[in-house]
């Protein structure tokens, strides 16, 4: 695959993360429980990681990373309903959208795999993925513990 492709996989994930990092932070400042404050805060700092290690490899293959998450996709609309979710302070309905954005972001990095990409690209980006099912794996758990403590 030439540079200028891998680039713009790349800078389609750098989106996706960055998406992620704006999220999390929403979903930490309307978080009420401290633990998922803690969790959602510490969740934004590995998509900013993962935002910086996406921009050196969009670099090595001489692209010019993009500075801005989406401007109009699944992941965006996402985030707008945890906001929405936010202000209504419940942190079930937080964790409920996040699980959903975290769909989204899975669905990208598995379509990126699907690209012919350099084998230290492909590491990354699993690894990556790997991580993105890490943070939903874990949502999924958190939110279904709060939907067993709000029917009992």
């Amino acid at each position: 695959m030439e540079d200028v492709k891998i680039a713009s996989v790349l800078n389609g994930l750098v989106e996706t993360s960055r998406d992620g990092a704006t999220g999390f932070r929403t979903c930490a400042e309307g978080a009420k429980d401290s633990m998922l404050k803690a969790f959602f805060e510490t969740r934004a700092k590995i998509c900013d990681e993962a935002v910086r290690e996406l921009n050196i490899e969009v670099l090595h293959h001489k692209g010019k990373p993009i500075e801005h998450g989406s401007a109009a996709g699944a992941m965006r609309r996402a985030w707008i309903n945890i906001r929405t979710a936010v202000t209504s302070n419940d942190d079930l309905a937080v964790l409920v959208e996040c699980e959903r954005a975290e769909d989204a972001a899975l669905r990208d990095y598995r379509k990126a795999l699907k690209e012919d990409l350099p084998a230290h690209v492909r590491t990354l980006l699993q690894k990556q993925c790997d991580g993105a099912m890490e943070n939903h794996n874990r949502v999924r758990q958190l939110r279904d513990e709060r939907k067993h403590a709000k029917a009992a």
